[in-house]
């Protein structure tokens, strides 16, 4: 589905990225896992056309999209939560998630879309006409990754949805994102700083440092290798 073939991208003249192939296939989760700065997030960038690559080539379903305007990369197919939530906080619940629609003119489609986030997270329901700004941490990453279903994704990209929430949220993202590839059939590639949850609940994963890919495989796998263990689970499991 996603081809990231040896991909190299720099931040002025300092490389964020060096020579990185990953690759996903459809219905998959994949976890990128490493320190700050390990360039997890420079490639979701570069995916969706945030950021331009220097060389090598970003394929999905078969067509070239490395140098596609990110615009017409969300309407091939691809949404992004990105990290630190980047909600609207004077608008509403409601009109937060519709923006994620803004690519979509099927009336109908967005209104059942809409229907089976508010049943995915029944919190958002709740506080429907509330303003964004008034929802804890927890419930702000819930209404962005709606958001992201809004635009009907077949490849949904999520930065760093564990960070700043509590423990507990933690585990309710967590399985929302397990139901949304399950449920949904949605591809998913994850950046998580939280080893132990991203290898928990992907297929495979790839471990990054310092701009490059160091180690993958199978996530079940990876969660037993004493390099990871040590690099990022804090020991023994």
């Amino acid at each position: 589905m996603l081809s990231f073939d040896n991909v190299e991208l720099y931040y002025d003249h300092v490389y964020a990225l060096k020579g990185v192939s990953i690759d996903l296939m459809e219905g998959e989760t994949v976890a990128l896992i490493g320190a700050n700065g390990a360039g997890k997030s420079s490639i979701l960038r570069a995916i969706t056309g945030l950021r331009k690559i220097k060389s090598g080539t970003i394929s999905y379903l078969g067509d070239r999209i490395d140098g596609r305007p990110a615009a017409e990369i969300v309407k091939r197919g691809i949404a992004m939560v990105p990290e630190g939530r980047r909600v609207f906080p004077l608008m509403s619940v409601k009109d937060n998630l519709l923006m994620g629609a803004f690519t979509r003119t099927d009336k109908q489609g967005i209104e059942q879309t809409l229907d089976s986030v508010l049943t995915r997270f029944p919190r958002l329901k709740e506080r429907f006409t509330q303003q964004a700004s008034t929802l804890s941490g927890g419930e702000q990453q819930m209404m962005v990754i709606g958001r992201a279903l809004m635009a009907k994704p077949k490849l949904l990209l999520l930065d760093e949805p564990s960070l700043g929430i509590a423990p507990k949220l933690v585990q309710d993202i967590a399985r929302a994102i397990v139901a949304i590839s399950r449920d949904e059939g949605v591809s998913v590639l994850l950046v998580e700083q939280n080893s132990r949850m991203a290898l928990s609940i992907s297929n495979r994963a790839y471990a990054l440092s310092t701009g490059q890919v160091v180690l993958s495989g199978n996530s079940k796998d990876l969660m037993h290798d004493d390099r990871i263990k040590a690099a990022y689970l804090g020991g023994e499991l």
